[in-house]
C-alpha cells in the first residue's frame, strides 16, 4: 500500500474551512464494531491529513439501530445521520447527501474494510478519477471473511456479467469500500435502496464513460456478534435482476435481433420452398410458419422495449446518447411511427383480405398452407404495435413526438457534465 501512496504526493492540497472528504458509513445494528470502525477511520483521516492535507469528517447513516448504535456515533464525535428508508442503498444515499465533502469513501460499519486502504482511492479521485472501487482479490481476503460461494460463484459470476454488459473493467464489482467524487455522486442520480446499490454505482458510471480506477483492498472477518444483513442468494438475485434492467441491449435488443432474423428467415425459406422446391414444404410448414410469425412479432416489440429503456437512461442523465440516438431522432418520431403503424396495418388487411377472397373462390375448401395468412397477420399485429410503441416512446421521451431528439437533463452542479463537450452539446447553451 506504501507503495501506492508514493505516487500520490503530488495530489492538490487542501483549503483551509473546507471539508475534502467524507467517510460514510452505512450502520443497522452495529453496536459490536462500530467503535472500532470509527478509529479506523480516525486513522485513516490523520493518514489523509499528513499526506494531502485534507481535512474529513466520519458520517454515520443509521437505518435504525436498536442497540445504542446512535449513542455510539455520537459520542465518538461522528456525524449521526438518521435515515428512515430501510436498505443498505438507502443509507448510503442519505448519508452521502448529508456529508459536506468533496470526496465521498464509503465503508461497512462491521469492521471488515480497513478504511486507510480508502487514502489511495482519495489519490485516485484527487488525480482525477470520478469512481474508485477497491478490490479484495488484489488486496486479499483473510480467511472466513468471504463465504466460499460468494468468492468463488457469486462475486466472479456477477462481476463478469457486469463487465461484460458494462465493459467496467473491474475485478472485484461488489467490494464495499468505495471512493467518489461529490460531482460523480450527483451525476449517477442512484436510486437503488437495497444490495443493487453497489452494482447500480458502478453500471451508471460506466455508461457515462465516467473514469473509473481500483485499488487493492483487504477484507478482515467482521466483528459482529450476530448474522450478518446480506442474503447471498436473495441479494446476488437482485443484483442480476438489476444488470439486466439498465441493460437494455442484452435484455431486449440481442433477443429481439436473434427472433427477428430467425423469424424472417424461416419465412423466406417457407416462401422459397412453395415457390422452387415443393419437395422441400415438409421441412418448413405450417406449424414453422406459425412459430416464424411469432418470433417476427416478438423481435418487434423487444425492439421498442428496448428503445424505451435506452431513450428513459437518456433522459434520466445516467446513459449518453450514442451515435444510434443520434442517427434515430433523424429518422423516427411519432408521426414517422404512426405512418409506418398505419401502412403496415393496411398492408395486413390487404393480405387478410386476399387469403378470405382466394379461399372464398375455391368454395371455402381448406387453404393447404397458412404462410400467407400468418404474413397478414404478422404484418397488422406489427402495426398496431407500432402505433402503440410510438406513443410508448413519447411518453418515455418526455411527452414530446421527436422522442429522440430531446437531450438528457444532467445535474446543474456537475462540474463533470459542465466540462464535458458531448454533454454540454446535448444540453444547449
Amino acid at each position: 500500500m506504501s507503495a501506492v501512496l508514493a505516487g500520490l504526493d503530488v495530489a492538490p492540497r487542501g483549503k483551509p474551512g473546507t471539508i475534502d472528504v467524507s467517510i460514510v458509513m452505512p450502520c443497522l445494528n452495529e453496536a459490536d464494531s462500530l467503535a472500532f470502525c470509527i478509529a479506523n477511520a480516525r486513522q485513516a483521516i490523520e493518514t489523509l491529513n499528513a499526506r494531502f492535507g485534507y481535512s474529513a469528517e466520519i458520517v454515520i447513516a443509521d437505518n435504525g439501530s436498536s442497540d445504542g448504535s446512535q449513542a455510539i456515533a455520537q459520542r465518538l464525535g461522528a456525524k449521526l445521520v438518521h435515515v428512515e428508508e430501510k436498505g443498505y442503498g438507502a443509507a448510503i444515499s442519505a448519508g452521502c447527501a448529508a456529508a459536506a465533502g468533496r470526496f465521498l469513501l464509503m465503508g461497512d460499519a462491521d469492521g471488515s474494510y480497513d478504511f486507510r486502504d480508502g487514502v489511495a482511492m482519495i489519490g485516485k479521485l484527487a488525480d482525477g478519477a470520478d469512481l474508485c472501487m477497491g478490490s479484495r482479490f488484489k488486496g486479499g481476503i483473510r480467511p472466513g471473511a468471504m463465504p466460499w460461494k460468494n468468492r468463488h460463484i457469486g462475486n466472479p459470476v456477477l462481476t463478469g456479467v457486469l463487465n461484460l454488459f458494462f465493459q467496467a473493467g473491474i475485478d472485484d464489482a461488489h467490494c464495499g469500500l468505495r471512493a467518489f467524487t461529490r460531482a460523480s455522486f450527483d451525476r449517477l442520480k442512484l436510486s437503488g435502496t437495497g444490495m443493487e446499490f453497489a452494482s447500480e454505482m458502478i453500471i451508471k458510471a460506466a455508461l457515462l464513460e465516467l473514469r473509473i480506477d481500483e485499488v487493492p483492498a483487504t477484507l478482515s472477518k467482521d466483528l459482529r456478534q450476530r448474522p450478518p444483513h446480506l442474503r447471498p442468494w436473495r441479494d446476488g438475485w437482485r443484483h442480476l435482476r438489476y444488470l439486466m434492467m439498465l441493460s437494455p441491449s442484452w435484455l431486449f435488443a440481442f433477443p429481439a435481433a436473434f427472433a427477428l432474423m430467425l423469424g424472417a428467415l424461416i419465412l423466406g425459406a417457407a416462401g422459397a420452398a412453395r415457390i422452387f422446391a415443393p419437395q422441400m414444404i415438409f421441412f418448413f410448414g405450417n406449424y414453422w410458419v406459425i412459430l416464424a410469425g411469432s418470433l417476427v412479432e416478438i423481435g418487434h416489440i423487444a425492439t421498442i422495449f428496448g428503445l424505451a429503456c435506452s431513450l428513459y437512461g437518456i433522459r434520466e442523465g445516467y446513459r449518453r446518447p450514442g451515435r444510434w440516438a443520434v442517427l434515430l431522432s433523424r429518422w423516427i418520431s411519432l408521426e414517422t411511427m404512426l405512418t409506418a403503424g398505419l401502412l403496415s396495418i393496411l398492408a395486413g388487411i390487404g393480405v387478410l383480405t386476399a387469403v378470405v377472397f382466394y379461399w372464398s373462390a375455391h368454395h371455402f375448401v381448406a387453404i393447404d398452407t397458412v404462410l400467407p395468412a400468418v404474413i397478414g397477420t404478422s404484418l397488422f399485429a406489427i402495426g398496431i404495435q407500432n402505433v402503440f410503441g410510438g406513443f410508448l416512446l413519447s411518453v418515455v421521451g418526455g411527452n414530446e413526438a421527436n422522442f429522440f431528439g430531446v437531450p438528457a437533463r444532467p445535474a446543474a452542479t456537475d462540474e463533470s457534465v459542465r466540462r464535458d463537450p458531448v454533454v454540454r452539446a446535448a444540453s444547449g447553451p
